[in-house]
This record gives C-alpha cells, sequence and structure tokens, in this order.
C-alpha cells in the first residue's frame, strides 16, 4: 500500500502534503494559542489541521520506510544509506512532534470552547498554550530537517 503507485515511490507523492500541512499546523497552533481573539475564526482550521498534519507525517513515513526497505533491497549501503538513515530519524521525530501537537491542539480548542460558565482556568489555558507553541516551533524545526536531509540525501552532498 505505502510501496508504488504506477511504477512511482509513494514517498515521492505524498511526503508534500507533510511538507505543508505540518508548519500550518504550527502556525494555527502558535496563533489560537497566543491570539484567543482570533480563536472563534481559526478553530475549524487548527481542528482539521491537528488530524491532517499528523496524518500526512504518518503517511510519509511509512512509505519513506518502504522506499528504505525496497532500496536495501536494491543493494544500497554505505554513506547514500547513512544519509536516508538520517533522514528517516528526522522524519520520525517529525511525525511524533506533529502528532504531540495535533493532540494538544484539538485539547485546547475543545477547551477553550466551552460554554462562558465554565471557561477554561487561566494557568491551564497559559500552560497548553506554552507547551503549543514549544511544540509547534519543534515541529517546524523537524519538518525542516527532515526536509533538507531528504533533499540533500537525493540531490545533493553534505559537504
Amino acid at each position: 500500500m505505502f510501496d508504488q503507485i504506477n511504477g512511482m515511490p509513494v514517498h515521492a507523492l505524498v511526503v508534500h502534503a507533510a511538507v505543508v500541512f505540518v508548519p500550518l499546523l504550527a502556525l494555527a497552533a502558535i496563533a489560537y494559542a497566543v491570539l484567543p481573539r482570533w480563536r472563534s475564526k481559526i478553530g475549524w482550521a487548527a481542528v482539521l489541521l491537528a488530524i491532517a498534519a499528523p496524518a500526512s507525517a504518518a503517511v510519509a513515513m511509512l512509505s519513506g520506510t518502504k522506499l528504505h526497505d525496497r532500496l536495501v533491497a536494491n543493494g544500497l549501503s554505505g554513506p547514500p544509506l547513512e544519509a536516508i538513515d538520517e533522514h528517516m530519524g528526522f522524519g520520525t521525530l517529525t511525525f511524533y512532534f506533529s502528532l504531540g501537537l495535533g493532540v494538544v491542539t484539538l485539547i485546547m480548542v475543545v477547551l477553550a470552547s466551552r460554554k462562558a460558565s465554565r471557561p477554561l482556568p487561566r494557568a491551564a489555558e497559559l500552560g497548553l498554550a506554552v507547551i503549543m507553541v514549544a511544540l509547534a516551533v519543534i515541529s517546524g524545526y523537524y519538518v525542516f530537517r527532515t526536509g533538507d536531509s531528504g533533499a540533500q540525501a537525493v540531490w545533493g552532498t553534505t559537504s
């Protein structure tokens, strides 16, 4: 399922979704966390991205594993394989951090949208906002490192 479509590696087809959705989730989460007056306008986008970003990162990770296995079966070894292994490590971290960001974003949206009679305590709101911003920054960093290491593995040299 995650190996090939018409002879093309699925990874090459799906990786761009993660490259778009993870940074968009990071931006939406930061906006939601630090701009309470925007929450009613961007909550729906934050929820959709909280689901789409980790899902796209998971599909990219799973299809990348299939591509890795295919390349190893075809005899890839040495420095090119080491570069791909490094890329896979960054991709795994991207998935886990985007998943964490997605979960925290969903929690924040649900708790922040409660009725005015039961508002989220200020300390809880601040704590969730800090966690969201931190996870957004880390997710953005790792999606960049993943993309850069993948591009270097395919198109460039690290020297």
